[in-house]
């Protein structure tokens, strides 16, 4: 039996689906994506401007949303403010996906002692509730975006790494795998080079559904005023400073982002959902 016919076909199973929900929660990621790559070209007008004579203005010609209390033009930092919230969320799943892998499949993998020391390590970690570590780690070291990424990284971190060791534990098992070792390839090869592309689509489902989670958390440690610094436009932050404006009956400069945060964590959800979906169906 030949390489070619014992390998597994990993990312490629992955098949696109026809439904409307998920073509439009695709769509509508790819959207918010294009407005945060472009946003230095697409706001209208400077997301920090201020302008206290037109606080509170409504929508209007030169201010299509309306402005917030401090006189700053809310589609602006709509816009502008996707940028960080959508790359802490990805620093998160970036570096959480990455580590948890790497101890998931060592873990599996290996077994023996090393699986028990790293399981036990990793579950060590769910005694922290991510937010509370990431508050912590901020009170330490001060607002930013660098903090309450890496912390609830390591949050974020036990939940991809028990997933992966106990897909590596099933596809250790499988034909395959007991093929390439007669044929001559080391453990390390065969993990490197064929269970991990074949995991790999279950791991990115997942991924994708966390890239939600992360974003509500950042936005909220946001609102609370311990994530991006106060002039940087983000999601959270709006919120934040639009509640005054709520209780003043000009709600839009909250809402809109609260809305913006909503509607981009179900989009995520959806197409992790069915990406799981479909790897699950794969499998039967």
């Amino acid at each position: 039996m030949t390489t070619a016919l014992i390998r597994r076909p990993g990312l490629s199973r992955i098949r696109t689906t026809r439904a409307p929900l998920y073509l439009t929660c695709l769509g509508f990621i790819s959207l918010v994506t294009l407005l945060a790559l472009l946003a230095p070209w697409l706001a209208p007008h400077d997301p920090n401007g201020v302008d206290l004579g037109n606080a509170l203005a409504g929508p209007s010609g030169s201010h299509l949303l309306g402005v917030d209390a401090s006189g700053r033009d809310t589609l602006s930092r709509l816009i502008t403010g996707a940028r960080t919230s959508l790359l802490g969320p990805l620093g998160v799943v970036v570096f959480s996906t990455l580590a948890g892998v790497a101890v998931g499949a060592a873990a599996g993998w290996r077994g023996g002692w090393l699986d028990s020391v790293l399981s036990r390590s990793t579950e060590l970690v769910f005694a922290f509730p991510g937010l509370l570590l990431a508050l912590m780690i901020v009170s330490i070291y001060g607002e930013g975006l660098v903090a309450p990424v890496l912390a609830l990284a390591v949050a974020y971190l036990p939940y991809v790494s028990r997933l992966t060791r106990s897909l590596v534990l099933a596809e250790r098992e499988r034909p395959y795998v007991a093929a390439y070792r007669v044929q001559g390839h080391s453990g390390v090869q065969i993990c490197l080079r064929h269970v991990l592309p074949n995991i790999a689509p279950v791991v990115l489902a997942q991924s994708t559904i966390n890239f939600g989670y992360a974003l509500i958390d950042l936005a909220g440690l946001s609102f609370l005023g311990l994530g991006v610094p106060a002039l940087t436009p983000d999601w959270g932050r709006m919120v934040f400073d639009g509640e005054s404006a709520i209780q003043s009956g000009y709600p839009l400069s909250a809402v809109l982002p609260c809305a913006a945060i909503v509607l981009t964590v179900v989009a995520f959800n959806v197409v992790g959902e069915r990406w799981a979906d479909q790897v699950a169906r794969r499998d039967r």
